[in-house]
């Protein structure tokens, strides 16, 4: 289906999706921060990019799945996707940890880290691709039953 109007990163209500989006998802990670505050390894940055790794690879996988990118998966690919998982995920506090560990002679812990999290999140990712499979894999069923 082609799309009419303005780009979607024109329009004012995309717009205010994405940033509540965000907004919500930076919040939950800020809170998440202090709540998994160690002094060693980075668990809260750790844990977020792996959650939000495995939520985007579902969420992406069972829209595209369930049909076009038009109306509420639209609007849920935009405030969850782009906003709250974008939000909510921190590639830049990952690079400021990785080197802060070289930068205190932690080189063995900054590749562990470096890799364990890209590693992981790839995992995390399949593993969101199948859970989004599987969603919609059930729906599917749950429809042909009715």
């Amino acid at each position: 289906m082609a799309h009419h109007g303005p780009p979607l990163h024109l329009q004012w209500r995309f717009i205010a999706l994405i940033a509540v989006g965000g907004a919500i998802g930076t919040a939950l990670r800020a809170g998440l921060g202090t709540a998994l505050a160690t002094d060693g390894f980075p668990v809260a940055t750790f844990s977020v990019n792996l959650a939000g790794a495995f939520g985007l690879g579902m969420l992406l996988e069972a829209l595209v799945r369930f049909g076009n990118d038009t109306g509420h998966r639209r609007v849920l690919r935009l405030g969850l996707g782009t906003g709250f998982f974008g939000g909510f995920t921190t590639y830049s506090s990952f690079a400021v940890e990785t080197a802060g560990f070289l930068t205190r002679g932690d080189d063995g812990l900054a590749v562990g880290y470096a890799l364990g999290t890209v590693v992981a999140g790839a995992l995390a990712t399949v593993l969101g691709v199948m859970a989004g499979a599987t969603l919609h894999r059930r729906r599917a069923r749950r429809g042909r039953a009715a």
